[in-house]
């Protein structure tokens, strides 16, 4: 499966000119899956009621499924939706057939108040896509090893994200931890540029294989850059290196 990862510099509210960007940034890439940054469309904001849409006519998920079904890949990002009197940062994963998958951030971020708008998920999903489990998280799921652990059960851990410069490290240290302790592919999709806050975004999206080994890295600019993951590789590393065995268990309330 190739996995192209896109970071670009997200303005704020500006729905339709964030999508051509992508677009644009799309022009002759092909590959099997697409992941874009959290709040791709929008940029990352606390205030759900400013820029949520309602759940039974989101003009974003129009857009991501259209393009999966257009370029013929996968195309996974989140959007703040508005369902019912709830509001939910919440990951699309939509696939070229039609078929659409979703996730609802389980960990807001209360550092910025996330908690005070948005709702939290309940529920992970995988996803099996072209002889892979895809675990799709978001963001501040990140921190929190257990969500996140899986051993032995699913290949490649997705993070959308928007994650600020000034934490950037952890980041840079985190997403290879969790490629360690599955014994999976770890792929992360950051943002870059300002934000209407003034927040620096400096990319840096990546992807470790099973090893924990860096196989792609991004610096701070605008850019697509695609990775190949081959499922028989993850397969025969754990053949061998059985520590997903060996695994603790955990109860997640």
């Amino acid at each position: 499966m190739k996995l192209a990862l896109l970071q670009f510099d997200t303005v704020s509210r500006a729905t339709e000119q964030n999508l051509h960007t992508i677009e644009r940034l799309m022009e002759g890439v092909e590959c099997d899956m697409l992941l874009l940054p959290e709040m791709f469309a929008t940029g990352y904001e606390i205030d759900a009621k400013a820029i949520a849409e309602p759940e039974e006519s989101c003009k974003t998920l129009a857009w991501m499924k259209h393009f999966a079904h257009k370029r013929g890949c996968a195309v996974v990002g989140t959007v703040a939706i508005r369902q019912r009197n709830n509001f939910y940062n919440r990951l699309y994963f939509c696939l070229p057939e039609g078929e659409v998958f979703h996730y609802d951030k389980r960990h807001l971020f209360t550092f910025a108040g996330e908690e005070r708008t948005f709702s939290a998920g309940a529920e992970r999903i995988i996803v099996e896509w072209q002889g892979l489990r895809i675990l799709p998280l978001v963001c501040y799921d990140l921190r929190f090893p257990v969500w996140s652990y899986l051993p032995g059960k699913v290949d490649v851990i997705l993070y959308s994200a928007s994650w600020a410069a000034s934490r950037i490290s952890a980041w840079d240290t985190l997403l290879p931890a969790r490629a360690v302790e599955n014994q999976a592919w770890v792929v992360g999709s950051n943002r870059v540029g300002y934000d209407a806050e003034g927040t620096l975004f400096n990319g840096h999206s990546a992807a470790y294989n099973f090893k924990g080994e860096r196989a792609l890295s991004l610096d701070e600019r605008e850019c697509v850059e695609v990775i190949e993951i081959l499922p028989k590789r993850i397969t025969s590393f754990r053949e061998r290196f059985r520590a997903w065995q060996d695994a603790d268990s955990f109860v997640i309330k």
